[in-house]
C-alpha cells in the first residue's frame, strides 16, 4: 500500500500512536481504526481542525460529529448522564454505542463539531488502538467514518487511502474492523430514542433498559439541505456508492451486481456481472462486517444496478437495512 507525501500511513506500534498524538495535537487529521468502521480523527476542542475534517470529508457543517473519549469519566466531562445513560454505559462502552446527551456545562468541545446543539454525541470506543491514540492525546476526538461524505464507510485502511489520499495527515493501518457497520446511537433526553440503528442491537439495549425505546418524530431524519439533525449519520441520503441498489431482489436482471445474503440464491444469479455474499450462511454480525467492503467492491464493477437480496430485519439487520436504504437515496450521479 502506497500514499502520496502528504499522507503517511503506519502500521500498529508505540511510535505510530505517539505520531497520532502529536499530529492530533498540531490540528492534523488522523485515520485510525475503531471496533466499527474507521473513524477520521481529530482535536474535537480545536474549531479549525474541526472545520478542516468537515472539508477534507466534504461533510455538511449542519451534520454533527461524535466525540470519542476513553472512558466513562471522560465522557461526564462532557455531558449528563441520566440514569438510563449511565446503565446504558455501564453495559456497553467500552464499544459500539453512542449516546447523545445534553452538554456539560464547561464542555470544551468545539461548536462546530456539535453544530451548534445543546447537545452532544458521545462514545467510549472498544478497540485498541483507538483506546491507545485517546490515551496519548488526552482530549476528545471527533472521528465520523473516514470517507468522504455519502459513500461508503471505510472498514480498512486501503478504502480510507481511496477516498482520502491526499486530504489526511496519517493513516494507522490497524487491519480490518471487527464490527463493520457503525455504532448504535440512542439519545438520552428524555425517553431513550434509538436515532440510528448499528453496532448494538436494538433488543440487546431494550434489555438493558428493562422497557422498549421510543419512537423517533418522524423528522428526526433530516434530508440533505433540511434543518440539523439530532445526531450523526441522520441525513437521510447516506452511505451512498455510485451504482444504483435494487433492494429486496427475487430476481437478477442480466449484467446486474448482486449483493446476495445466505446459502440460496436468487433466480437470475447466474447472469450476474459480479456476486458477493454478505454471509453465504446468513449470519448478520458476519454480514454487518462485509457490508460496506462488498457495496464498494461492487460498486467497481461498473454494472448497471446492484441487486441486493433480503436481509432479515431483526438484530443487526436491523442496522444493515438501515444501511442499504439511505445508500439507495443517496446514489449519486
Amino acid at each position: 500500500m502506497t500514499a502520496p507525501p502528504a499522507t503517511r500511513v503506519l502500521g500498529i506500534d508505540r511510535a505510530a500512536i505517539e505520531a497520532a498524538a502529536r499530529c492530533l495535537a498540531a490540528g492534523g487529521l488522523v485515520a485510525f481504526p475503531t471496533e466499527t468502521v474507521y473513524g477520521l480523527g481529530a482535536d474535537a476542542t480545536d474549531g479549525r481542525a474541526v472545520a478542516r475534517l468537515y472539508e477534507a470529508k466534504g461533510r455538511p457543517a449542519f451534520n454533527p460529529l461524535i466525540a470519542h473519549v476513553s472512558d466513562v469519566a471522560a465522557a461526564r466531562k462532557l455531558a449528563h448522564f441520566d440514569a438510563d445513560a449511565a446503565r446504558l454505559a455501564e453495559k456497553f462502552w467500552p464499544g459500539p454505542l453512542t449516546l447523545v446527551l445534553p452538554k456539560a456545562e464547561g464542555c470544551l468541545v468545539a461548536d462546530l463539531a456539535t453544530a451548534g446543539l445543546d447537545t452532544i454525541a458521545v462514545r467510549v470506543p472498544k478497540h485498541p488502538v483507538a483506546q491507545n491514540i485517546l490515551k496519548a492525546f488526552g482530549k476528545p476526538i471527533v472521528a465520523p467514518s473516514a470517507n468522504r461524505s455519502g459513500h461508503v464507510s471505510p472498514t480498512n485502511a486501503a478504502h480510507v487511502l481511496a477516498d482520502l489520499r491526499g486530504r489526511v495527515d496519517l493513516i494507522i493501518d490497524g487491519g480490518a474492523t471487527p464490527v463493520g457497520i457503525e455504532s448504535s446511537i440512542v439519545a438520552c433526553l428524555g425517553e431513550p430514542i434509538l436515532l440510528r440503528p448499528g453496532g448494538v442491537p436494538r433488543e440487546d439495549i431494550e434489555r438493558t433498559l428493562g422497557r422498549p425505546l421510543a419512537q423517533p418524530p418522524r423528522a428526526v431524519e433530516a434530508a440533505a439541505g433540511d434543518a440539523a439533525p439530532a445526531a450523526p449519520g441522520m441525513l437521510a441520503a447516506h452511505y451512498a456508492p455510485h451504482t444504483p441498489l435494487r433492494l429486496d431482489v427475487a430476481a437478477v436482471a442480466p449484467g446486474e451486481a448482486l449483493l446476495a445474503f445466505g446459502p440460496q440464491m436468487p433466480a437470475g444469479a447466474g447472469q450476474a456481472a459480479r456476486v458477493l455474499n454478505l454471509s453465504p450462511r446468513g449470519d448478520l454480525v458476519e454480514a454487518a462486517a462485509n457490508l460496506f467492503s462488498h457495496l464498494r467492491d461492487l460498486d467497481a464493477a461498473a454494472a448497471p444496478c446492484i441487486a441486493v437480496m433480503p436481509v432479515p430485519g431483526n438484530g443487526l439487520g436491523e442496522a444493515i437495512n438501515d444501511r442499504l436504504r439511505r445508500a439507495r437515496r443517496g446514489v449519486t450521479p
